[in-house]
């Protein structure tokens, strides 16, 4: 494989030849996420959970086990035979520094990760390392394995130096693999809610020299090591503003977004009204062209990877359709427009992925009273389409009584419904529900552990071959 690196604002390898990525994003293997594998709150509470449940040993092979099948060789392999050039890998910090023990690193976790890494380079398929969840949080939300709402890492030098130290030991291990196309540098950042989001984007604080600051310093670092490999930057407020972002001050610096949308969602038909406004190839033309990240990077004749986005395909059966057709429009615009794309997620328990859990599984089985709390408790923020439940109507009957009683007009009335889900339900309610998670696997030996988790191995996994056939059309062009 060739490095691959810019040349007049286009992603090349070292001969000259223009490379287009294309191709997923693996949640749930060393970043996993309660709606991807299935588990409620976050993930460092389920592990501890575990662990007090089952014991140190016993939960570590569970996790081990799930990790293991979640993402092997054969599901490389599917991949790249589905005709995506890149894969992007989500790395939780925890698996390569623990926080009892800072800048010593895991030996474990880069075995992991070279593992995949050896098998993406023999099927000739490129990976994004992709630090999605970073020392202190950087952003509010349950991806980054936070269930506080608070983001340290912007307030304390402490989880930044860590973070910068973590970089140069990636850069120092993998500066002459050709088969990471680069480095992804920090998913999703929210540099200006430290102590929790309580507004929309538009009301959203700018701090950009917060974030420039950090972005600047991380460059430099991997730079004094790695000359070579792309660096992906991603916008603030979730890969979403980009206006006040540094111009490119360094060779090799790719521009990331995040592009999901309210077509990939629902409910409403494709094309037709979702939401108010009218969803057509016209208008996702209109809102990709029209995003920070676009401008950017037009502006500076820079790359656009479209790290993330996607569609839903939990809900009515009459709606699958519409979510596909509106998935293959903003594919059919990045491509128009030459802008490199990951879609969300290769492999989850049914709701967004190339491929799914089967219902009748082990694991699926064995959890199910749990997957319904879930569904009835709405604790879940991404869980796609949900039923309305009565525990979602007293959380927004809770944020209209509470807003209603401040009387303040400046508050973001959706917002306070959005968060205060997310906060009470996802966070709280979600852990109240992981011992019940973990006493599913209690008492049972390592053996039958294994045999749980294979549920998660591509071979006993469902093809969601709709999305599939689409996403072969725009990877095989």
């Amino acid at each position: 494989m060739e490095m691959l690196q810019v040349t007049n604002g286009k992603i090349t390898d070292c001969t000259g030849k223009v490379i287009q990525l294309r191709g997923t994003c693996v949640g749930g293997w060393m970043n996993m996420e309660n709606f991807v594998n299935g588990y409620p709150g976050s993930e460092d509470g389920m592990r501890c959970t575990l662990r007090d449940v089952l014991g140190a040993s016993k939960a570590e092979f569970f996790l081990n086990s799930m990790m293991d099948k979640m993402l092997g060789e054969a599901d490389i392999r599917f991949i790249k035979e589905s005709g995506a050039s890149v894969v992007r890998l989500a790395l939780n910090y925890r698996h390569f520094e623990s926080d009892q023990k800072p800048f010593e690193y895991m030996e474990a976790g880069f075995a992991r990760l070279d593992k995949i890494l050896n098998f993406c380079e023999k099927h000739d398929l490129y990976a994004i390392l992709d630090l999605h969840a970073v020392q202190g949080w950087q952003n509010n939300d349950w991806h980054c394995d936070n269930d506080s709402g608070h983001t340290y890492f912007w307030a304390h030098p402490h989880f930044q130096d860590r973070f910068i130290a973590l970089w140069k030991e990636f850069a120092k291990r993998y500066k002459n693999r050709a088969v990471v196309a680069g480095y992804d540098l920090m998913n999703e950042p929210a540099c200006n809610a430290c102590r929790g989001r309580f507004t929309g984007i538009d009301k959203y604080p700018r701090n950009w020299d917060r974030i420039n600051g950090v972005f600047h310093r991380a460059v430099e670092a991997i730079r004094s090591i790695d000359p070579d490999h792309i660096i992906f930057l991603e916008g603030d407020h979730y890969a979403a503003l980009f206006e006040g972002l540094e111009t490119p001050f360094s060779n090799n610096l790719v521009y990331s977004s995040h592009n999901y949308i309210d077509a990939g969602f629902g409910p409403g038909p494709y094309p037709g009204s979702i939401k108010g406004i009218y969803w057509d190839k016209e208008k996702q033309r209109e809102i990709f062209l029209s995003h920070e990240g676009s401008v950017f990077t037009r502006k500076h004749s820079v790359p656009l990877w479209v790290g993330e986005f996607g569609a839903v395909y939990n809900g009515p059966s009459e709606e699958i359709g519409d979510r596909l057709r509106a998935l293959d429009d903003q594919l059919t615009v990045f491509e128009e427009f030459g802008a490199h794309w990951t879609t969300w997620t290769y492999k989850d328990v049914g709701v967004m992925g190339w491929v799914t859990l089967n219902p009748d599984s082990d694991y699926m089985q064995l959890i199910a009273h749990e997957l319904e709390a879930k569904r009835l408790l709405d604790t879940d923020p991404w869980m796609g389409w949900m039923p309305d439940t009565p525990a979602r109507h007293m959380i927004c009957e809770l944020a209209d009584y509470s807003v209603n009683t401040i009387d303040d007009n400046e508050i973001d009335r959706d917002a306070v419904c959005a968060f205060l889900k997310q906060w009470a339900m996802c966070g709280y309610i979600g852990s109240l529900i992981q011992p019940s998670y973990a006493k599913r696997f209690k008492g049972l030996s390592e053996h039958r552990l294994d045999q749980i988790t294979d549920s998660f191995a591509l071979e006993n996994c469902r093809v969601n071959n709709g999305l599939l056939e689409l996403v072969k059309k725009h990877t095989y062009i």
